[in-house]
């Protein structure tokens, strides 16, 4: 009797812990950075990805790597500026990255460019100090995205 009591409870604890992890499907840190999300994105910054990009998948993995939003966060994080990290060997396999470089570039005076070598696409966000607060793997992406979320996400550099 003590056999089948520890098999049906062995069975309840497997059952909840299963349960309990399909409702908050959480990455590594190390899973994360490979899929390109290296900063502390909140889950709304996930959402408003879901705006510009229409790819589920590249959301869902988002979802599964941001940091819950606090009550008192009122507004979306901005940043001051951004570099625009690349390989300049490897420009040559992403074409919506040299298209966004060099037909959408000047429009974000703030955006810089910065070839490193072997490094994959990614977006630097910074702050008003030039700290580096977020990084942002952008593989994938298309010009139009890029365009968006700097727009988005870049504060507006005034004209003085």
């Amino acid at each position: 009797m003590g056999g089948a009591w520890i098999a049906t409870a062995l069975v309840v604890v497997v059952y909840w812990v299963g349960l309990s992890s399909a409702s908050v499907e959480r990455l590594s840190t190390r899973e994360c950075e490979n899929l390109g999300f290296t900063g502390l994105a909140l889950c709304s910054d996930c959402n408003s990805l879901s705006d510009y990009v229409k790819d589920q998948e590249l959301v869902s993995d988002c979802k599964k790597c941001c940091t819950e939003d606090s009550n008192d966060s009122m507004t979306k994080i901005t940043y001051s500026g951004a570099i625009l990290e690349v390989c300049m060997r490897k420009l040559v396999f992403y074409p919506e990255i040299v298209a966004f470089i060099e037909e959408e570039k000047d429009r974000f005076p703030s955006v810089k460019v910065q070839y490193s070598f072997n490094s994959p696409p990614k977006l630097i966000m910074a702050d008003d100090a030039g700290e580096h607060k977020e990084t942002i793997r952008i593989d994938n992406w298309k010009r139009e995205h890029i365009l968006q979320f700097l727009q988005g996400k870049v504060k507006p550099t005034s004209a003085i």
